[in-house]
Formats: structure tokens, sequence, C-alpha cells
């Protein structure tokens, strides 16, 4: 019965959307870490944040608990963890490919991350619109926490790349 409920949460988890970027939900993202059902109708989902302080959490959570009171779950509990750290290696590859249709670089692999500290070389970072890595990094600030702005040299477009950590 249990796994059952726990399935049919993952189910609406999935209906919710990152309100920071709407083509990802909150499994795409990798935040939820679990859901746990208890035998007396008790709910726990279990969330880490992408950065500390993400504005983004609160929405989240409240999303959550409406969705979920919506589809008639009543004890919910939303607990924030932030140990382990979140990392961008927890997000799906179906999310990573989602960011891409919508114009947002994804985070690179951990392979080329390794290979960019331990060769000292510069991130070629793909270009959303015409799959070019004759990029340049514009500023570490976008238009979230998450995201570093970026410019491609041969389309001359601007796009946003999502951090690695």
């Amino acid at each position: 019965m249990n796994n059952n409920r726990q399935a049919h949460i993952y189910e609406i988890l999935e209906t919710i959307s990152d309100p920071e970027i709407p083509v990802l939900s909150i499994l795409d993202l990798g935040i939820v870490r679990d859901v746990i059902c208890s035998n007396h109708d008790a709910i726990e989902i279990i969330i880490t944040p992408t950065y500390s302080g993400c504005p983004a959490m609160d929405a989240i959570a409240f999303d959550i608990k409406l969705k979920l009171l919506e589809a008639g779950y009543q004890h919910i509990t939303i607990t924030y963890t932030l140990s382990p750290a979140w990392s961008t290696d927890w997000m799906s590859e179906a999310g990573k490919q989602k960011l891409k249709a919508y114009g947002i670089a994804p985070p690179q692999t951990l392979s080329s991350r390794i290979n960019k500290m331990l060769f000292e070389t510069e991130e070629n970072i793909e270009c959303p619109r015409c799959h070019s890595t004759n990029t340049q990094l514009l500023s570490t600030f976008g238009s979230t926490a998450c995201k570093s702005l970026y410019q491609c040299i041969d389309c001359k477009e601007p796009f946003d790349y999502f951090k690695c950590h």
C-alpha cells in the first residue's frame, strides 16, 4: 500500500514545475530527496535547495502541499535538508535536455568539470541555439543565482548557462 501511495506521490511531484525554470519539474531538478509514507497516512517530502537561500524553495514547498492536498492527502510535512548539498549531477538527463530545448545551456558533465580542473582548460559551453562551443562568459551572474550569462561568438546570441556545483 505504501509503495502505491509513494508512486502516486512521485507522479504528482512530476507535475510541479520549478518557478524559475517552468520547463523543469522538481524531479527533473533533483531537489526531491525522498518521499516517506508512514502507516498513519502521514507523508514527508524531503527537498534540498539548489542554493542555500534559494527564493524558489518556499514557492515549491507551497506547490507540493497544494497539489498533495488536491489529491486528497492530509498530513503533509515538507522537510528542507542542506546535507548533502544539492549538485547538478542530481538533475535528470531529461531535465538537461529540456533546459537545452528551452534555450538554457545545461550544466556540464562531471567528467568535463574534472578535466577542466585537472588540465586547467576553458569550459566549452555549447550554445543551446546553434550548438557551437565557440562561446564566451559575459558574467558569472545570470538571470538567477543558478545561472551565468554567456554569448555565442558564432551566432552572437546571449544565453544562460546553468552553473555546475
